[in-house]
């Protein structure tokens, strides 16, 4: 297997588990530059030092621990700053390559294939979404837009959970609504965070004026995973006003979430009322046909082949989320392909443990302060009240930490649970937590614990 394979199957495994627009910005130019067999070191490089100190710092242990699953003679990951056609290095010449590569060179950080003006990646489009019984009103809806642009169902409030296939639709509304209409209608697809940074950017900088012109002069506008935007009161009111300017002049607005409108806690009454004021659909978990079909059609565009009886067992198993499925068909074809074997049925069983093991507990709020609770022998009453005993302060950063890290709740929330706190409290205790899990080796093993007790039930 070369280095280039055992990367991309990584990668493959990795996109599981942290969101689709972390994994294009942070993750998808990286590649392994050189892996050394005698030492069990390999080298990975990033486009810049942006990237490197973010990679390093939030997915190390996710990158070790799907590197060692592929390659058990793995011991160690490096990082170097270089530009993907670089040859590899030796790794010795890590230092070098960190010092020498000049900032003038560095590559963006989102996805090549992105177009930088409309945020839209080619690879989503209508042909290759599978449509079933727990999506085609969510499908049939976006048609009905592209044919007629800002005038049916607007705004379109697309919500269900992790993995579902949502970004692939709203994404592949804007790439068919691109083709529909050859570049007379503006689109533009962006994150909620990357809205929110955008704001926050904007007042730091007095330029808000900018903002105005980048998400008011354009006719369709698709926000995806709008939740994390509730509780911030600048954004909220920009993103109200932007709404209000686009929907007066017929243009069309497209949102996601992880849940209704009327699920959204901190989200302001207001905004509420003008997204339930237009479609709201939902995608929920895929039947076994749609499971099926999305297998096939995966191995069909790779021009491989897998045993049908594996591919209707991993349909039939792998129930809840389409990353989940097609991070088990990737490991099958890896195994089949770079490592010659043949997967029998147990050995199915034991891939769909390791990709799914995250996911295979549906882990909420109260699992994470329960499990925390007991864990630093604390009441789970005392996490939501006012105390600021050290020995109730920390368990409940880390309940924070891991309320944001496991189940990706946005910090209003985490707040509102834990006593009705501010944001800002939130954000303090989980950047806290994180940064001292690089030096505090002791409660990096603590939360190791806790999480691998979550995990576990």
């Amino acid at each position: 297997m070369t280095i280039e394979e055992l990367w991309k199957s990584v990668l493959g495994e990795i996109e599981l588990h942290i969101s689709r627009p972390n994994f294009l910005t942070w993750l998808k130019q990286s590649h392994l530059m050189q892996k050394d067999d005698k030492n069990g070191v390999v080298l990975v490089g990033l486009p810049n030092n942006f990237a490197k100190e973010w990679v390093q710092g939030r997915y190390h242990k996710l990158i070790l621990g799907s590197l060692r699953s592929l390659d058990g003679s793995i011991k160690s990951v490096d990082y170097v700053v270089t530009s993907s056609d670089t040859a590899p290095l030796p790794v010795a010449a890590a230092s070098r390559v960190r010092a020498e590569a000049p900032v003038q060179s560095q590559e963006p950080l989102l996805e090549m294939a992105v177009d930088p003006k409309t945020g839209l990646s080619p690879r989503y489009t209508l042909d290759s979404f599978i449509v079933g019984s727990s999506n085609e009103l969510a499908h049939a809806a976006v048609q009905a837009i592209v044919a007629d642009v800002g005038t049916k169902y607007n705004p379109l409030f697309v919500y269900g959970g992790v993995g579902l296939g949502k970004t692939h639709l709203i994404q592949a509304a804007g790439n068919a609504i691109q083709e529909a209409y050859h570049a007379k209608v503006r689109v533009l697809y962006v994150t909620s965070e990357r809205f929110i940074n955008d704001v926050v950017g904007a007042l730091r900088n007095k330029r808000m004026e900018d903002v105005k012109r980048k998400y008011r002069d354009i006719d369709v506008l698709i926000v995806d995973d709008i939740q994390f935007i509730g509780g911030k009161a600048a954004t909220e009111q920009e993103f109200f006003y932007t709404f209000n300017t686009l929907y007066e002049h017929n243009k069309q607005i497209i949102i996601s979430s992880d849940r209704p409108p009327s699920a959204i806690p901190t989200l302001e009454e207001r905004l509420r009322s003008r997204f339930e004021g237009g479609m709201i659909v939902d995608v929920s978990y895929p039947d076994y046909e749609v499971r099926l079909a999305i297998l096939k059609t995966k191995i069909q565009l790779q021009g491989v082949s897998v045993d049908e009886k594996i591919l209707s067992l991993i349909a039939e198993k792998v129930q809840k989320n389409i990353r989940e499925l097609e991070g088990v068909l990737n490991k099958v074809l890896f195994y089949q392909q770079y490592r010659g074997e043949r997967v029998t049925e147990r050995k199915l069983e034991t891939i769909i443990s390791e990709v799914a093991h995250v996911a295979s507990r549906n882990i909420t709020a109260a699992d994470i302060m329960k499990t925390v609770s007991e864990f630093y022998d604390v009441l789970p009453d005392e996490l939501t009240n006012r105390s600021r005993k050290k020995e109730i302060v920390l368990p409940r950063q880390v309940c924070m930490y891991l309320m944001r890290e496991l189940i990706s709740l946005s910090y209003p929330h985490i707040g509102e649970l834990l006593g009705k706190r501010d944001h800002t409290t939130a954000i303090h205790a989980y950047e806290k937590i994180l940064k001292a899990l690089h030096s505090d080796a002791a409660l990096n093993q603590k939360v190791v614990r806790i999480t691998e007790k979550l995990q576990n039930g």
